[in-house]
């Protein structure tokens, strides 16, 4: 056989990026195939545009923080760790922190910092923005792929994300690409997702972020937890949102979200008894005042109306005319305030997708499929996810790693086979 000793990547977000970088690194002929106008436009934005890149976990730690497939992931995690991801950032010219939760962040706080180090990364590498429209298999062994027009290639990488933010290209579409090499894509759903809910008090509070405050997500009928944490998130006009929310839907995946409830605890430092020795507290310094003007040292000024029409207070009666009743009430309201959910954001809107390729078709130590030699997956496309914190990037950057570094391996091989045929 002839080698042509190229590897054609599908793909240029996160894992492809680094998949390309890493097999040029090796001194493979590398072609990125990309169908937008750009390269890395879903890292561009993620993390509110700070790009939260890895989480600074030891190998056992990320793994315990994968929902789908965890074991499958070990090779990868242990052959391109997060601190190999730390490092190889801060030698492309980007210092790098850590923060709350381990994770990682650059300096300047700009996803696109981390976007030009990446295509300088790849600098090296013919970037062609055309769609790849099928994969060309012979013999159970990968020849190429079909562009604008038929490019040989001795291994392909299919690196096209999963469903979410498909403006971003990550549009699904290259699990057609796997079908029609023969692979299972497992059922695919939203995750890190925001949540909704019919309550208008959400609506009411639109825009309205809540810090260091405890959740927790019980069903409605006998009030099993089914998550619990505590942190960062945030009211919109159709629910929830914010990074413990995005977290908790990645736990809620088969549950019926109409029977749930996610419960916020607004003052979890205080236990009950110091809280309403609080409130008597407040109450007797603002005596004589409208009730809605006596909770400014409680709550946020947009939460102040909603929560007295949750507890149903008029907000006008006056501060020393509260029953005990209604200040208990106001204090299980502190404690427990609760918001009906009713279902998930679509896919399009979540962070990660749910679901791919299937790992029981992939070679875990090297990315390769199990049913086509030369074909390797990186990234979104595979059947695992993480909950949020850098743990996803960590995946595209870990399996890119070990898929590139195959890949050119594999070609190699291919290559020492020729040379021995001579």
């Amino acid at each position: 056989m002839t080698s042509t000793k190229r590897i054609a990547v599908v793909g240029g977000g996160a894992a492809g990026m680094l998949a390309a970088g890493t097999a040029l690194a090796m001194g493979a002929s590398v072609t990125l195939f990309e169908h937008r106008d750009r390269t890395l436009l879903k890292l561009g934005i993620t993390g509110k545009g700070r790009c939260n890149l890895t989480n600074n976990a030891p190998v056992p730690e990320l793994i315990a923080n994968v929902v789908h497939n965890p074991r499958f992931l070990y090779t990868a995690f242990s052959s391109f760790s997060a601190e190999d991801t730390m490092a190889l950032f801060e030698r492309l010219g980007v210092p790098l922190k850590t923060e709350r939760g381990r994770r990682v962040f650059p300096v300047s706080d700009k996803a696109s910092d981390i976007v030009r180090a990446l295509r300088g990364y790849v600098s090296d590498a013919d970037i062609r923005f055309e769609h790849v429209k099928g994969i060309q298999v012979e013999n159970g062994r990968v020849t190429g792929v079909m562009g604008r027009e038929f490019f040989p290639a001795d291994a392909v990488i299919l690196a096209t994300g999963g469903c979410s933010y498909p403006v971003t290209g990550s549009d699904g579409s290259g699990f057609s690409l796997a079908r029609a090499a023969g692979h299972t894509v497992t059922p695919l759903s939203p995750s890190l997702v925001p949540l909704t809910s019919p309550s208008p008090l959400c609506a009411a509070m639109q825009g309205l972020s809540l810090k260091n405050v405890g959740l927790t997500i019980v069903r409605r009928d006998g009030g099993k937890c089914l998550y619990e944490d505590f942190g960062e998130m945030m009211f919109t006009h159709f629910g929830l949102t914010g990074p413990m929310i995005l977290s908790a839907s990645a736990h809620l995946q088969g549950e019926t979200l109409s029977q749930l409830d996610a419960v916020i605890d607004l003052k979890p430092a205080l236990d009950e008894a110091t809280l309403d020795a609080r409130l008597l507290s407040d109450f007797a310094k603002n005596a004589n005042r409208n009730f809605e003007n006596a909770l400014g040292g409680l709550l946020p000024a947009k939460m102040i109306e909603p929560m007295l029409s949750y507890v149903g207070i008029e907000k006008t009666k006056k501060v020393n005319l509260i029953t005990r009743e209604e200040r208990h009430a106001l204090l299980r309201a502190l404690k427990a305030f609760k918001i009906p959910l009713s279902g998930f954001r679509p896919i399009e809107e979540a962070v990660v997708t749910s679901g791919g390729v299937s790992v029981k078709e992939i070679a875990p130590k090297t990315m390769m499929s199990k049913l086509c030699e030369g074909l390797f997956f990186a990234g979104e496309m595979i059947d695992v996810d993480a909950y949020t914190g850098g743990y996803n990037l960590q995946i595209a950057f870990s399996t890119g790693y070990l898929a590139g570094t195959a890949a050119a391996d594999y070609i190699n091989t291919l290559y020492e086979g020729d040379a021995h045929d001579l």
